[in-house]
């Protein structure tokens, strides 16, 4: 959309548009070897992807200096939710994805519900700041071997029997070798709470992943 620049301001320069955001993601900072970053930290992506969401990232902001509008970036974790969640995953009991390998190792690994998404951006639009930088993660960077351990007990208490395979093991000595040789991150969300106001509903993946099976009636009932 924004090789058409010209003509998206063309377009909007007389509308009714109050509020822009774009949602981005936090792969923008790349590696900080393990340390806490914030929105004023560097943003280095190692990744096409990254380098690409970053440009993405200047070019809304710029439009919306130029419409003189509000306009937000907003850097996501790891989106999850009903339906696509590490409970999900083990219910279906389906093998993981190369992906999701690589990214279980990770000492650290940024998150956020997708309901706590949505409380964001409505309280970026009742409160609109000029052309900022949010980022939006949880409180807990967490391990995925963490967070997957915890998903197979919650199923294992809800449907004991379920699962015909061995409860994922916590490798806490491999996990920290390989997320040092990394060099991972750990996200800052504390901009989002001063400014925006908000107080997670899930903090952590326990609250997030416990309202998911709360849900389940029966665990066919995941989302394909």
């Amino acid at each position: 959309m924004l090789k058409h620049g010209e003509l998206l301001r063309s377009t909007l320069m007389n509308g009714h548009l109050q509020w822009l955001g774009y949602l981005s993601s936090t792969g923008v900072y790349g590696h900080s070897g393990g340390a806490w970053v914030d929105e004023d930290y560097p943003a280095n992506p190692t990744t096409e992807l990254g380098r690409l969401r970053l440009s993405a990232e200047k070019g809304w902001l710029n439009l919306g200096r130029d419409l003189g509008i509000s306009a937000q970036v907003f850097r996501l974790g790891g989106i999850y939710g009903p339906g696509r969640s590490s409970v999900d995953t083990i219910i279906k009991q389906l093998p993981l994805s190369e992906g999701q390998k690589m990214r279980r190792a990770r000492q650290y690994t940024s998150r956020i519900h997708v309901d706590d998404i949505c409380q964001v951006l409505s309280a970026s639009i009742d409160k609109p700041s000029a052309w900022n930088v949010y980022n939006v993660v949880d409180d807990d960077p967490a391990p995925r071997e963490e967070v997957f351990a915890y998903a197979w007990d919650l199923v294992e208490k809800k449907w004991p029997g379920l699962l015909k395979h061995r409860k994922p093991r916590e490798n806490t000595e491999s996990s920290n070798e390989k997320g040092s040789s990394r060099g991972e991150k750990r996200v800052s969300n504390a901009r989002m709470k001063k400014e925006l106001g908000v107080r997670l509903w899930h903090p952590s993946y326990k609250s997030g992943l416990q309202s998911i099976i709360n849900q389940m009636d029966q665990p066919y009932q995941c989302s394909p």
